[in-house]
């Protein structure tokens, strides 16, 4: 363990992720690249997407059946044109995406060590788009640490 110490450094970058429509995409590589990038050696990363219907999560990154499993238990849980929804403004996935985007969270903090992001042997960083039509979305990356 290393010794406490102020924070010295702040950077922040950001970069779009295409989604092809619900589901998963990784973001890992784009993470650790922007990690990478703020010269930060110890400290923690702050991943944020400015968006209410996808979220971010740290998920198995070895095998799609557990995404897939995911989005089987959401579909159910949260099912696209309950008639408990009252806002479908943009359709009958509107407000599930909403709802999955609550209970999933739009952000993440992370640990860096030796200059690296800090990620167990199976875990990837995922962007899970709720929607059923690609998006455009964004997502900030702040790392902050000496």
């Amino acid at each position: 363990m290393t010794r406490a110490a102020p924070a010295g450094h702040v950077a922040q970058q950001g970069f779009t992720v295409h989604t092809r429509g619900r589901g998963f995409s990784e973001i890992t590589d784009k993470v650790t690249e922007a990690v990478m990038a703020s010269g930060v050696q110890t400290g923690i990363a702050h991943v944020f997407t400015t968006h209410t219907s996808c979220s971010l999560l740290i998920s198995e990154n070895a095998d799609p059946a557990v995404r897939e499993d995911l989005e089987r238990w959401f579909a159910r849980a949260v099912p696209d044109g309950d008639a408990i929804f009252e806002h479908d403004a943009e359709g009958p996935d509107d407000m599930p995406a909403h709802v999955r985007s609550i209970l999933t969270g739009v952000s993440l903090t992370l640990p860096v060590h030796g200059g690296k992001l800090v990620l167990g042997t199976w875990q990837g960083v995922y962007l899970w788009e709720h929607r059923r039509d690609p998006h455009q979305r964004k997502i900030t990356v702040t790392v902050v640490g000496h």
